[in-house]
């Protein structure tokens, strides 16, 4: 029986050990959605950051421990920071999907159109939708915007 017990208290100490190790370096792809921001803690106090390719994330320093990833279009890219001796701190595959909790795709053969569904579905600006709707959507939203910049005048 207390060879069971020592086992178990084993497995109980290795797992949180093992939990801390997995913050950096896991070889897992971090992973951020995208249009959302994503919070990234470091071991140590970062002087670069770099974003392999800008167009698919972007980054923003919040303070020498922690970053802000925010996914700006869909693809793979990759993350390195670097210590102020220029040493590697994070050098990670960055992920950035698409988001789908409360969306909702339609098809129409080969075009598609997104729509948000939170509890009402309404359009959204999706990627890879179909020109028609995606310029539809994007002119209502620029049309909203430049209302609401007028009457703020």
């Amino acid at each position: 029986m207390n060879r069971l017990k020592a086992a178990l208290l084993a497995l109980v100490i290795a797992i949180p050990a093992s939990a801390a190790m997995a913050e950096e370096g896991t070889g897992e792809p971090v992973t951020v959605i995208v249009d959302r921001a994503k919070v990234f803690r470091i071991s140590r106090p970062a002087a670069t950051v770099i974003i392999g390719n800008p167009s698919i994330a972007d980054a923003t320093v919040e303070d020498e421990k922690t970053l802000v990833l925010t996914g700006r279009s869909f693809g793979v890219t990759n993350l390195i920071v670097l210590d102020a001796a220029g040493n590697p701190i994070v050098d990670e595959t960055l992920v950035v999907r698409g988001h789908e909790a409360n969306t909702v795709r339609i098809y129409r053969r080969s075009e598609r159109e997104t729509l948000a569904c939170a509890p009402v579905c309404e359009p959204t600006l999706t990627i890879g939708d179909n020109v028609t709707t995606f310029a539809f959507a994007s002119d209502q939203i620029k049309a909203r915007n430049e209302l609401s910049d007028a009457q703020s005048k």
